[in-house]
């Protein structure tokens, strides 16, 4: 037993050895604690998940090289990381919340380097670093310090915090299905490091949280390193808020910002710090520039052909008499979110592009309407959810949705939840429409349905009756 006991940590040794002389894995700055913990069961746990798991991620992005190869030794990083703070909290007596932030500052670090990755714009591995970033959030349960620090419980905190991830993680195995087999073994071995690995770890040894040591000696900041010149500079990541010393307040004092911190609040259940508040003189029977009087000061100059500029609409997200969502003209901007909504309200989507919208609760009913490559989440509908006249847009159900229309629609991508197969999808004028359902376990892959878009229609008995075209391959 000691014998096994002792290869399997010098493979352990060996394995963060080679990894830090590869760039992959460092110290961060974190003090020795001068305490041998490899004895510990939880240490030992740890091991076995980077030895099952991130050698699995590790291996992939080996093959991919480049920039997902980057992103990866980040993320093996923030785990070793992680574990060197849980080694530190076994001896350290638990902290404020202030002293807790200056604690996991070299973890944050990690994390804030991925969300720099994330804000690539145009890359074409933007799903795999938004992947990446999304799912470290999952580390932030080491955070947790009881049921009234504004998280959910660290089991709960890594499974939500997946669900984020796997929004990008899924545009990886749809794009990348076909194309290469690597990336998609890349993004399967990321969602298996996270969902059964560390919820299991987190299970087995911390269900409650890390656990401090009473009689142990103070925390103390930990010596922070620089990001390297190359990093982008990022001066409010959203990460950084999973460790920031105001997690006891109320969240409306927190303003957030990227989709990390929109699914990091949806996990948490402090949805509304996300919103961008509709005020009184947002609201359109108080709007003083749509007062309708008629200006009868001056005539406005024609425009002539030959100083045509394109017109930019105003953005727009507001209630618009306690009853409709606007939102409008929306570009590039991944943190929308409406969470002050009830089943009497619907929500409009009008010419936005290259966006995300979150809608939080029940809403009567959702349109998108002449939308170029728009996320929607949603969770609950109680009429129908259409989409018209779009491009590109992808929507995820993650409650209850009765009707799904598609309309005069060219590619379109729905996710469905388990409550929500037996909705009725009402498609007219449109292709490329796909239908992602879950598998038929919690670590099975999504299954894709292509919907039909041609037909035959034959003549028979006095009527014609309709069918869809038939493909069948050698």
């Amino acid at each position: 037993m000691e014998t096994k006991l002792i290869e399997r940590l010098e493979a352990a040794v060996a394995r963060l050895e080679a990894l830090s002389a590869g760039g992959g894995v460092s110290s961060r700055g974190l003090p020795d604690i001068g305490v041998d913990m490899s004895s510990d069961p939880s240490i030992i746990a740890f091991d076995d998940l980077m030895d099952q798991y991130a050698a699995k991620v590790s291996g992939a992005a080996e093959k991919i090289g480049g920039q997902v190869l980057n992103v990866t030794k980040l993320i093996l990083e923030a785990f070793s990381v992680e574990k060197q703070l849980l080694k530190e909290i076994k001896q350290t007596q638990k902290p404020d919340m202030a002293g807790l932030t200056e604690f996991l500052k070299p973890l944050n670090q990690v994390i804030m380097e991925v969300t720099a990755m994330a804000e690539q714009r145009g890359s074409e591995f933007f799903n795999h670093f938004k992947s990446a970033g999304e799912s470290l959030s999952a580390l932030a349960w080491i955070a947790y310090t009881g049921k009234d620090c504004g998280m959910s419980m660290p089991i709960a905190h890594v499974e939500e915090s997946w669900q984020a991830a796997e929004f990008y993680t899924n545009k990886v195995l749809v794009e990348y299905k076909i194309k290469d087999p690597n990336h998609v073994e890349w993004a399967k071995a990321l969602k298996e490091l996270y969902l059964p690995g560390l919820r299991d770890y987190v299970k087995s040894h911390y269900p409650l949280g890390p656990v401090w040591n009473a009689s142990g000696k103070k925390a103390s900041a930990a010596p922070s390193k620089a990001p390297p010149p190359s990093a982008p500079a990022a001066p409010c990541p959203p990460h950084a808020s999973h460790f920031s010393s105001e997690s006891s307040k109320p969240s409306s004092s927190q303003p957030k910002q990227g989709m990390s911190a929109v699914f990091q609040e949806i996990n948490s259940g402090n949805v509304t710090s996300g919103l961008r508040k509709v005020t009184d003189d947002m609201k359109s029977k108080n709007r003083t520039d749509r007062s309708g009087v008629v200006s009868t000061t001056g005539k406005k100059p024609r425009s002539t052909p030959a100083t045509t500029v394109s017109k930019v609409r105003t953005p727009k997200l507001e209630l618009q008499m306690g009853r409709k969502w606007a939102v409008e003209n929306q570009i590039g901007i991944k943190n929308l979110v409406i969470d002050d909504c009830d089943a009497k309200q619907s929500v409009y989507v009008f010419g936005c592009k290259d966006s995300v919208l979150q809608i939080q609760g029940k809403v009567n009913n959702i349109t998108l309407d002449k939308c170029t490559k728009m996320g929607v989440l949603f969770k609950d509908v109680v009429a129908a959810f259409e989409i018209v006249n779009c491009n590109g847009v992808e929507a995820q159900c993650q409650g209850f949705a009765p009707t799904i229309s598609v309309d005069n629609t060219s590619g379109a991508q729905l996710y469905l939840s388990k409550d929500s197969l037996d909705a009725s999808i009402t498609t007219a004028k449109s292709v490329d429409i796909n239908v992602l359902v879950p598998g038929a376990d919690s670590n099975s892959d999504w299954v894709e349905h292509p919907l039909p878009q041609q037909y035959i229609h034959v003549y028979k008995n006095g009527q014609f009756e309709t069918s869809p075209v038939s493909h069948s391959g050698a």
